[in-house]
């Protein structure tokens, strides 16, 4: 292993289920009805999932969709755009919260 993160926990992750049984059975049943197609297509929401594994920063989740939304047809430019979004919405979302930094800083007159 030379990570933190060992690949081969991905494989694990439905034991985490295993001490709770109800709760892994609802999320599942949760989770497999949200990537069922509706109004968006299944590839389009892999593209969401790999976009939003990189923002929470989870190498098991990225792993997961990178494979899923090659599986579903996405190329890798369509991947990469993704990411970017992902990055876009994040630093966004990072200097947004500057103004609360602002508001303290005025409130406390500096």
């Amino acid at each position: 292993m030379d990570s933190y993160y060992n690949p081969a926990d991905l494989a694990r992750f439905p034991s985490v289920g295993e001490d709770a049984p109800e709760l892994w059975e609802k999320f599942m049943s949760y989770y497999t009805a949200v990537f069922q197609e509706g109004a968006l297509s299944a590839r389009e929401k892999a593209l969401i999932a790999l976009a939003v594994a990189h923002a929470l920063q989870c190498p098991y989740c990225i792993d997961a969709y990178t494979r899923d939304v090659l599986e579903k047809g996405a190329d890798r430019e369509q991947m990469t755009e993704a990411v970017h979004v992902a990055a876009a919405i994040r630093s966004g979302a990072t200097l947004v919260h500057g103004v609360q930094m602002k508001n303290v800083a005025d409130k406390l007159g500096f």
